[in-house]
């Protein structure tokens, strides 16, 4: 299923691209074990301005169509044709009709991107999640929560790096904020574990080498 809906779509999908390529050195992840079938609620930590553009990738990649609520989704709505919905701070009844909305097209085979710790903050912590994940998982039948857990890497490269890991899918029932939560803590420890431990990931998408790594003459000396 595609991600991009129509002409519009493509094109808000390549400034998303575009838009990854210039500002990350690459993007690495760990796919999912097993390829999650949909209904999919897709949770990740929310500590950096790009999240929403990785995990626009990672879906893509697996292949899985979603929604994705967007809090500022009025100063840039062509979002709406690669999944966007409103979802704005001051207006309830705007919140109250994209969650009825969501959980319809989620009953009919679509999934959902939700940063239920509901704001952008700095690193490391995982604030408490939002009920708002309870109330679709309890309205669409035979959903399943996936933590990804994202992390940003600043210090080996001109640009940074984000690493991505996918957890093992958790489902619904009594305590699922908090058994989310503890999950999607588990998957971040372990993947800036993994990131400093120089274990392997699988290239998500390509971005822009170092200045050094395009510059290097000896890549153009004959011999």
């Amino acid at each position: 299923m595609n991600q991009e809906e129509g002409l519009l779509g493509r094109f808000v999908g390549g400034m998303i691209r575009r838009t990854v390529r210039a500002r990350f050195r690459n993007v690495y992840w760990n796919p999912p074990e097993t390829a999650p079938k949909p209904p999919v609620v897709f949770v990740p930590n929310h500590h950096g301005w790009h999240d929403g553009y990785l995990m626009f990738l990672l879906v893509t990649r697996l292949g899985i169509r979603c929604l994705d609520w967007i809090q500022e989704y009025e100063a840039f709505p062509w979002f709406r044709y690669v999944g966007g919905m409103p979802f704005p701070s001051d207006d309830a009844s705007k919140r109250a009709s994209t969650m009825r909305r969501t959980a319809r097209l989620m009953r009919e085979g679509r999934s959902l991107v939700l940063f239920a710790e509901g704001i952008l903050h700095r690193p490391p912590e995982v604030l408490p999640l939002g009920r708002a994940l309870e109330t679709i998982a309890r309205r669409v039948p035979e959903v399943s929560v996936l933590p990804v857990a994202i992390h940003y890497d600043m210090s080996l490269h001109e640009r940074p790096e984000a690493f991505i890991r996918c957890g093992s899918p958790i489902a619904e029932g009594p305590g699922l904020l908090e058994r989310t939560r503890e999950a999607l803590i588990r998957e971040l420890d372990q993947v800036r574990h993994d990131v400093a431990q120089g274990a392997p990931f699988e290239t998500l998408a390509k971005g822009t080498l170092d200045v050094n790594e395009r510059w290097d003459v000896r890549r153009t000396k004959r011999f």
